[in-house]
This record gives structure tokens, sequence and C-alpha cells, in this order.
């Protein structure tokens, strides 16, 4: 029965490689046609190249539709740009005339200079709500100069003593002060007239002939960024050390980083692959093609980036150097057969075809599977994941076109001589001992290798049970970046660079002015303050609260005792309305124009994706008992959105694995014409990504937004050369029907092929460890030693399986 089937499938598979055959012969016949052809689709999709452009945004990890997001976009639409840029100082005394001065100079500077400005907040321009006889003032905290050294202890005393500029403005040891800078919402560059205009959201969607406007983009925003910096770079001395921190701050640091290891790795990865294909093929045409073919592939993935609007954002970023390790392992395949045949006959077409013949189903089949293994990210909830699943399954198929169709038509064009120097023939005896060393081995003790690759499964999985989950963009960075420096000594000092943003909402107009939520919220003040979740602490709370007790104590002759909110509705109405008649606008920063809904602000330190998430329910809960059912409250912010990325990829991972999987499993069913070939053939592709995963737990490396794609993507890859292995083990058992001949042929024809294309896949990703983020590193180091893995598998377990199973239905 096996035999019968054995029989059918290999018809089958003996006229899908005629047919590969016979367009090979078709490509060469046609080759100037097919050329002219190739490049004018290729110039097609070149007009769209410039149109690539670079998000490395938190809010750039989620889909538009995602309703984190729309909450998170509702919230910059009603109280402004919540990422803020702190600039914080530190000198010995901040209570000197000359200090102070600097300080006051840094301010206007950047004020009059920063691009994408909203404002500009420090000590100089420092809310100060005070009383004179009936009247509310509302002032710059140093809009009166101090001329004298009285006048300067006055506002030095004033400073220590009110609870607002403690740890925003101002540390506790008075060493440090801060510059806060945020950002316009929306980009200039989208809906300028409207934006200008001052009209509502409500007004701009009416007229359907305007389009929406865009918030600020992430170009902008690294602009905006370096301004702050070059501006801040001629303030710095000795006693005026400037520290710059915030979310700002840190995208732009990844995204310089970003760009500077995609320029290092694609070139490295050029030069790997160069030196590699010169090594093995000892020919220019072997070098030069395929790298023609990969840097076609890759430029014409970003072109359908560009066409598409879709961004390089950071996990994307693994884009270059991939596809071209990828790309040309389908080439190196192609040209080992082509030149072994050419060499024997000399006709450039019958050498062509019978390259095609013998491995055009392979390299497609190997494409497919790897698509498939990289398309399961394409249903990932994080935007970047499932644009990388996209666009590097496009570029997989892309370079199989190029690879069936333009290289073939390119070799057919350029002339070629046959090679049969003794150099090449003694490394290729070298080589051959190395592979029968390997047939022998995995045959003759076959039950021994399968038992062996039994107990390091065993081990193996023990240590996928210690593998932990951790999103932190700041620890990717080495430790001597200024950006992480920054923010981590400005938690310490300042008590946080993080905000975590609540939003109150009353649900009815003038719902803010009912004293039982007005006594609620001043409450939660106190929880909010004294909240500590797994060792982070609250740093600092701001809301209109705030705004309510310096009003209702500088009514009351600036009394301390009356730095409390009022609890009669009429009179909480007055104060506010006081307040916003002073000339003042803070207030807009904090409440909708209803009164309806308040934005409640929580200060922490810079924590990890799974530390947000855990403070956010924490806060959320609290916010829920206090307010009972008179307000609804709901956590967004940067925080906000980091939490969600990190629970949508542990989910989106489960799911591409499973998907990656299965789809795999089932191409290697129909490829191989059995259910239980399919299904043995499988071990030898796991076993290598569960040993990976399984080093991970052991040595304590967390699963991170990079990491979490090596599951699929290795699964994708090391199929491969598994697919070689048994298509050409399938070949040979028909032709013999004896299998140790059929992996010792087998090994011979297309082992060195697997070989070359393992180091150059291997290395591909071991380039990636040059990079100066630890994520992209661990990345680079597990993927690359799975596809070693995987060679030893392919080299020693899966013949030792075939062994087995095949010596089991002989008897």
């Amino acid at each position: 029965m096996a035999t019968t089937q054995m029989s059918q499938s290999g018809s089958l598979k003996q006229r899908i490689e005629k047919g590969f055959h016979d367009f090979g012969l078709f490509v060469f016949d046609n080759k100037l046609k097919i050329l002219i052809f190739m490049l004018v689709v290729i110039a097609s999709l070149f007009s769209q190249l410039s149109k690539i452009t670079i998000d490395t945004s938190s809010e750039g990890f989620l889909h538009e539709d995602d309703p984190i997001l729309k909450v998170y976009n509702d919230f910059r639409e009603q109280f402004g740009r919540d990422e803020l840029i702190m600039l914080a100082i530190k000198t010995p005394d901040v209570f000197t005339p000359e200090f102070l001065t600097k300080l006051k100079n840094l301010h206007q500077e950047l004020e009059d200079n920063v691009p994408y400005l909203d404002e500009v907040n420090s000590l100089i321009n420092a809310r100060n709500t005070r009383g004179e006889g009936d009247n509310l003032i509302v002032e710059d905290l140093f809009e009166n100069w101090p001329k004298t050294p009285q006048e300067l202890e006055e506002k030095k005393q004033l400073i220590l003593s009110n609870k607002l500029y403690k740890n925003l403005y101002i540390s506790e040891d008075s060493k440090f002060t801060t510059i806060v800078i945020s950002s316009v919402v929306y980009s200039p560059s989208s809906n300028e007239e409207n934006i200008d205009s001052g009209f509502d959201d409500s007004e701009i969607q009416a007229d359907n002939n305007q389009a929406e406007p865009e918030f600020l983009t992430d170009a902008e925003n690294s602009e905006m960024v370096r301004k702050v910096h070059s501006i801040a770079d001629k303030y710095k001395t000795d006693d005026f050390v400037i520290y710059s921190a915030g979310s700002p701050v840190v995208v732009d640091a990844i995204k310089k980083s970003m760009q500077k290891d995609m320029q290092t790795s694609t070139k490295f990865a050029l030069l790997t692959i160069a030196l590699v294909l010169l090594v093995l093929f000892r020919r220019a045409s072997g070098v030069l093609l395929p790298l023609l073919v990969v840097i076609l592939t890759l430029l014409s993935t970003f072109s359908l980036m560009g066409a598409t609007g879709t961004a390089l954002k950071l996990p994307t970023q693994i884009l270059p150097s991939f596809l071209l390790a990828v790309g040309v392992a389908a080439s190196v395949h192609l040209l080992s057969i082509f030149y072994n045949k050419f060499n024997d006959i000399g006709n450039k077409r019958e050498a062509i075809g019978f390259a095609l013949g013998h491995s055009g189903l392979a390299i497609a089949m190997t494409s497919l599977t790897t698509a498939a293994g990289l398309l399961s990210f394409s249903m990932s909830e994080v935007a970047p994941v499932a644009d990388l699943g996209v666009f590097s399954a496009s570029g997989v198929l892309v370079s199989l076109l190029y690879t069936l169709i333009l290289l073939p038509a390119l070799i057919a064009l350029i002339p070629l001589k046959q090679k049969h120097d003794k150099r090449t023939m003694s490394r290729t005896r070298f080589m051959d001992n190395i592979l029968l060393g390997f047939a022998h081995l995995s045959t003759n003790y076959s039950k021994q290798i399968v038992g062996i690759s039994a107990v390091i499964f065993f081990v193996a999985f023990f240590g996928l049970l210690k593998i932990t989950f951790f999103h932190d963009p700041l620890k990717w960075m080495p430790e001597n970046w200024e950006a992480r420096q920054a923010t981590e000594l400005l938690d310490v000092k300042m008590k946080g660079t993080n905000v975590i943003e609540v939003v109150v909402d009353t649900g009815k107009e003038n719902g803010l002015y009912d004293p039982t939520i007005i006594r609620a919220l001043d409450k939660l003040h106190g929880t909010m303050d004294q909240l500590s979740v797994d060792g982070y602490d609250v740093g600092k709370t701001m809301s209109f609260i705030d705004v309510l007790k310096e009003t209702n104590r500088a009514l009351h002759e600036n009394r301390d005792e009356f730095y409390t909110p009022p609890d009669n509705r009429d009179l909480i109405a007055q104060e506010l309305l006081l307040f916003e008649n002073s000339g003042s606008d803070d207030l807009e920063d904090l409440v909708d124009s209803q009164f309806s809904k308040a934005r409640f602000s929580i200060k922490t330190p810079w924590m990890d994706a799974a530390g947000n998430t855990a403070f956010i329910h924490k806060i959320e809960d609290e916010f829920k008992q206090t307010l009972n059912d008179n307000a609804t409250a709901s956590a967004t912010g940067m925080g906000s959105l980091f939490g969600r990325t990190m629970n949508a990829a542990i989910n989106s991972t489960k799911v591409s694995y499973i998907a990656a999987a299965v789809v795999i499993t089932i191409m290697m069913i129909m490829l191989l014409g059995s259910v239980k070939l399919g299904l043995v053939s499988m071990v030898p592709n796991l076993l290598p990504i569960v040993i990976s995963l399984s080093i991970m737990g052991y040595f304590h490396m967390p699963l991170d937004m990079f990491t979490m794609l090596i599951g699929s993507i290795a699964m994708g890859l090391v199929v491969d050369d598994t697919i070689h292995f048994l298509h050409n083990f399938k070949r040979y058992y028909l032709k013999y029907n004896d299998v140790n001949k059929a992996v010792e042929d087998t090994l011979l024809s297309t082992g060195r092929a697997i070989f070359v294309t393992t180091v150059v896949l291997s290395l591909g990703f071991f380039i990636f460890m040059t990079a100066d983020m630890a994520n992209v590193i661990r990345f680079g180091l597990i993927t690359g030693t799975t596809i070693i893995l995987a060679l030893l598998s392919d080299l020693l377990l899966a013949p030792a399986l075939m062994k087995i199973m095949y010596e089991r239905d002989k008897a």
C-alpha cells in the first residue's frame, strides 16, 4: 500500500518536475522578451520606492481600529499630546541669580526655536495662584524677576512650599530643575487651515470635503527632539548639566539606532553573501547574479511598502538582512545544480532546463512554506508584526519569481565557460566525504540518534516553562546611552518620567461641579500618591483639583488651611469660572469645555509593559471603587499602549505559532504525498525551535517584541532544508528502493547547497548581533542558532527517521 502511494505521488511529482524543466527551456528560448518584461515590472515597482517612511512611535504598534488606540486618540484630541520631552538640569544650587538667568535664557530660546511646539513649562513660567484683596491673580512664577537677595529668598521659599512644583519642576533635594516641553497634537502639514482657524472636531468632520487632520508624525517628533538637543547642548557646563528624557527622546534614540543597524546589517549581509558565493562557485556570475536577485527583491519589497503607505517600524527593521539571506538560498540551490550540469555537458539550455526540473519544485515549495510561516504574523494584533508578516512573505514570493524567471534569463544571456579545475574537484571531494560521514552515521545509528533527540526534546521542554515575557524599549538600549541614563536618573531624582492618564467622565454637562465627584477625586489624589505596585511608586498626581485648591486658598487670604476644594456646587462653579477669567489657559488642558470630563495625570517611573499593565489595573480598580457610579474612569496614555502592545503580542504569538505549524504541516503532506511522511517530517523542523526557545528559558532571555518572532520565522526557514532533503530522498528511494543509498545520494546532490544556505542564513541573522539594541542582538543570536541546529537535524535526525520508518514498512 505504501509502495503504491509512493508510486502515485512519484508520478505526479515527475510530471510537475517535467513542467519546470520545460519552463526552463522556454525561458532560454525567450530570454530577451522575458528580460524586457521583468525590467518593466521592476521599474514600475521602483517608482514607489521614494514613498517609504519610518515610524518608531508607540502608537504605531497598534492597528488604527484598536479600541485602546481609539481611546488614546480621543484623549489626545481632547487634552493634547501626553508625550513630553523633559530636560532636567543639575546644578549645585538652583536658587542663584546666575543659574536662574541661564535657565530663563534656555527656556526662552526653546520657546522661540523648537518646531511643532505647544508649550514650554519650567520654574520660569510655573503657575503661581494668589489672592490680593478680593482679586484672584494667576501669573507666571517669575513674572516679577527678583532684584534683591530678599526677593530671591522669598521666591525660594514659595517654590519649596508649593506642592505643585515638587517633583514636577524641582527635585526634593533642590539640585535638579526641569523644563517640560510638549508638542502640538496635529501635524502642521495636514489640515493646517482647519487647525489654525480653531474649528472643533464636529465642524471639521461636518465638511466632508476636508480631510481629517493627522497626528504629529514620527519624523516631526524626531525633528523636534533633535532641535531641543541642539539648543540644550549650547548651555551645558559643569554647573549646568542637562539630561533629556521622556518617551519622544527614547523613541528618537531607538529610531536612530534602527536606521544605523539597518544600514550596517545590510552591508554585512551583502559582504557575507558575496564571500560565501565566491568560495562556493568561484565564478563572477555565481556571485553577481544571486546578489542582483536579492537586491532587486529587497528594493521591490520596500517599493510595495511605499505603494501601500506602510512605514518601516521596529520589527520590520529585520527585513533587509532577512530577505537578503532567504533570497540568496533559492539562487544557491538553482545555481549549484546548473553549474554542476553545465560543467558536465557544456550545453547551457539543457543545464537550465535540468536545474529547474531538478530543484524548481523544491525551491517553489520552500518559498511557499517560508511565506506561510511568515504570513502567520499577518493576523497579529500588533501592527508592525502584521506588516512584517505580509511584506516578508511578499518579499519571499517576489524572490521566488525572480529566481525562477529572471535568474534563468540572465544565465541564458551571459557568456559562461565550463570548469574542471583540480582545486574545485578537491574541495568537492572533501565536502562529499563529510556529507557521506553524516549519511553513514544517521543510517547506521538511526535508533540511537532518535533516542538522543527524544531526550534533548524532553530537557528542552522544561526550558520552555522558564520563558518570561518582557517588553521595555528602555532596557533594550545599552547602559551607556544618554536616553537610558537620563530616564533612569530622572526616575530617581524627579520621581518618574512616565505618565499614566486617566479620563474621568461624568456623562453630563457640568458634572464636574458635583461635590461628591470633587471629594472622590480629591481622595484619589491621596490614594494615588501612596500607591505602589510591584516596587513601582507614584511620583506625583495632577488634575483640575489642584486648580480648585489653589484658587480656594487664594480667595481665603492665601491661608494654607484652605488648600482644599470647596464643598458646595455653586462655589465650585464660581471658583473655576474665576480661574478661567484670570487669564490662565491651564484649565483647558485639564477639563473639557462642557465640564463633563477631566484629566487625571499620574506620574510614575518608566516601566516595562507588564509593570504598566499591573499599575493600570490597580489604578482603574481604585478609581472604580472611589467614584462608584457617579462617573467612569478609563486609563490611557503611553503606559496603556505599552501594556496593550505586550498583551496583543503574547496573544498573537500563540496564534501565529499554531497557524504556522498547521499550514506548514499541511503543505509538507501535500508535497510528500503522504500524511505519515508529512507528520514525521515536522519532527526535525520543530526540534531546533524547541531547543532554541528553551535556551532562552534556561539563560533568562525574555521574550519581547523581537524574540517572539523567532518561532514562526524559524519554522518557515528550517523547513526549507527538510523539503530539499525529503524531495530528493524520495527521488532516490524510488530509484534504488534502498534507504542508505537514497540518503547518500541525497546528501551528495543537495547536501552541499543545504550546507551553504545554512551558512548564509545563519550569518544573515548573526549579523544582528552587531546591533546596539539588546532585543535585536538576542533575536539574531537565537534565530541564527536555530538555523544551525536545523542543519544538524536535517543531516542526522531526518535521515534516521527515514531509515526507521521505511525499514519498518518493509518489515
